[in-house]
């Protein structure tokens, strides 16, 4: 007699408690079975869809997967019910071209009166009002912030302005602004301010932005560019009325009869009200009262406060508010959700908070060379996307012109940013969101920004010869990559003074900061976070001893053989190198059921 087998459809992690439930037999009798199987639970422990179908099994069921639930679907809204909605603008550019100065000018513009003493910015978001129409700027702290939003997921800008200094010219700074611009994919209008300085030279500035693949309107591309003082006030309306326009192009619209929708901008802990957070909302209306969920954080309304300080029943889309009432502090990038009640609001959150517990040590798939070869044969890579970090802009320059000439049928080589200097968080955000490797010629991170690419499973190569670097990825290219030698850091050094000494020579007075120095160990020196000599410990001393090793917090004397230009505020990197084979791609294997 064939006993016929029940269907039941299990989500993608369940408790041992809800399972016993939904298969109506006792939690005992799970935890006995996977007891045989070596398994030691508890009845509030989670299980895998494939554990628990496993389970399903062995008590007479036919386990099949529930589609993911996601408790924010978003159904498309009936044009009926569609307003136009006031564009959001992010100002980028590089750090002394007058970023905050056209903010200001931009402010002091739009003053309405009886706001004599300007507008009381309390967030870091405001609005503006130009020809009757509204426009919503972000006040980011800078590009990094900027993508860092993107990498979360977070699609809040319409518009980037480029500011560019007319005196100046573009900088490696401006470049990176434009890069993470790019990898936004949202239109660009160029600012070029500073025009009213003696050295101001407008068409050097459009000259230099068509070499980056931005072509001015006037010579017959299609980017707007703007020539603006900040300082002295002229060109802003032009601007706005660029800003506009621009945006006009894009058809913003959005239903501000629905539940509220927005992302974090940015938040903090107030000692007096509690989380604060920077909403933008981008659809719908958020409600005084409201019940929400920010990632995983519930709330409910308890007030909200316009740019001016003000405090307001309702947030229309495109308008930035302060909330007050959420338990704990969001992150920057999280999306906010209005939902039905707070009872809800909870549900959601535990359910996303077991998921997260269960999904947090899984890697995210990120493109390396290592793994590069067998993707293209799955066929998985179209492009590999690098980002350069050299300690000159010729070097930057070779790289790139080299690297994208190894383009071929199966995979493109695409350079999406290139910059002089150190590897920075900026750098790791960037890779993030493009899915990109960093390649650093000559270059060093510093241990922070490290564990951050660790963290992030960003691929960071590090070089000091050009041709390796193309041998390398040709090699990857074609499956063929040869034995690596794997870095162990042995500890790190600040050098603090410098002395000379009869008969030894120069002597780098240090602070261990990381890890230990050991003598005779592969050494390198940094300088402002690109390597400026590499070579050998020749001796450690404490006082006037010679010593082996010493460990972090200890101060010493350090010997670099051959390299009496060492200076002070250089720090000392000390490491051991040993050859590793790399990991044979497996050869593939017959299915099998």
């Amino acid at each position: 007699m064939v006993v016929e087998r029940k269907p039941i459809t299990l989500p993608e992690y369940i408790t041992v408690a809800e399972l016993a439930s939904r298969l109506e037999i006792s939690a005992n009798d799970i935890i006995k079975t996977l007891m045989k199987q070596g398994l030691m639970v508890s009845v509030n422990q989670t299980l895998t869809f494939d554990r628990a179908s496993q389970i399903a099994s062995a008590f007479g069921f036919d386990a099949a997967s529930a589609p993911a639930e996601e408790p924010f679907v978003e159904e498309p809204d009936d044009p009926s019910t569609l307003v136009a909605r006031p564009p959001v603008i992010t100002v980028l550019g590089h750090v002394d071209h007058g970023k905050t100065s056209l903010l200001d000018a931009i402010r002091k513009t739009n003053v309405t009166a009886g706001e004599a003493g300007g507008i009381t910015q309390r967030i870091g978001a405001y609005q503006v009002d130009h020809n009757s129409r509204r426009i919503t700027f972000l006040d980011t702290p800078g590009h990094e912030a900027f993508t860092a939003m993107r990498a979360r997921g977070a699609q809040v800008t319409d518009v980037a302005v480029l500011v560019v200094a007319a005196d100046d010219g573009v900088k490696p700074q401006t470049i990176e602004a434009l890069n993470h611009a790019r990898a936004a994919k949202v239109p660009i209008v160029v600012a070029i301010n500073k025009v009213d300085k003696p050295g101001a030279n407008i068409d050097k500035v459009k000259q230099q932005l068509a070499d980056l693949q931005l072509l001015s309107e006037e010579w017959g591309g299609q980017t707007v560019m703007v020539p603006v003082s900040a300082k002295q006030n002229q060109g802003i309306d032009e601007l706005l009325d660029m800003i506009l326009l621009v945006a006009d192009l894009q058809e913003l619209k959005a239903n501000p009869h629905k539940h509220g929708i927005g992302t974090i901008i940015e938040a903090k802990l107030d000692k007096g009200l509690g989380p604060v957070a920077t909403v933008l909302v981008q659809n719908g209306t958020l409600m005084l009262g409201d019940a929400v969920v920010v990632g995983n954080v519930v709330g409910k309304v308890r007030a909200l406060i316009n740019d001016h300080g003000e405090r307001v029943r309702k947030a229309p889309p495109s308008t930035p508010v302060e909330i007050i009432g959420l338990e704990t502090v969001p992150q920057a990038g999280d999306l906010l959700h209005v939902v039905d009640d707070e009872k809800l609001s909870r549900q959601i959150v535990t359910d996303r908070l077991i998921k997260d517990r269960e999904t947090r040590m899984q890697a995210v798939s990120r493109t390396s060379l290592d793994d590069l070869f067998r993707q293209m044969k799955e066929g998985e890579v179209k492009d590999l996307n690098i980002i350069i970090k050299a300690d000159g802009q010729g070097s930057v320059e070779a790289l790139k012109h080299s690297l994208t000439r190894l383009s071929n049928a199966e995979v493109r080589v695409n350079v999406i940013h290139g910059g002089v200097g150190t590897i920075t968080e900026s750098d790791i955000m960037l890779a993030t969101t493009s899915n990109s490797m960093i390649i650093g010629f000559n270059v060093r991170p510093d241990p922070t920004i490290k564990r951050l690419a660790d963290q992030e499973s960003i691929d960071i190569r590090l070089y000091r010869v050009i041709y390796h670097v193309i041998d390398e990825i040709k090699a990857a290219m074609t499956g063929m990559l040869e034995p690596e030698f794997e870095e162990t850091m042995l500890g790190r050094a600040d050098v603090r003074q410098i002395f000379k000494v009869t008969g030894v020579g120069i002597i780098a007075g240090c602070m261990v900061t990381d890890g230990k120095i050991i003598r005779e160990s592969d050494v390198r020196v940094l300088r402002d976070g690109v390597v400026v000599y590499e070579g050998k410990i020749d001796s450690v001393r404490r006082f006037k001893d010679d010593v082996k090793e010493v460990a972090a917090g200890y101060e010493c004397g350090i010997g670099v053989s051959k390299f009496p230009g060492i200076q002070q505020g250089d720090v000392i990197e000390a490491y051991q190198l040993k050859e590793i084979a790399r990991k044979e791609i497996a050869p593939e294997q017959p299915a099998t059921r």
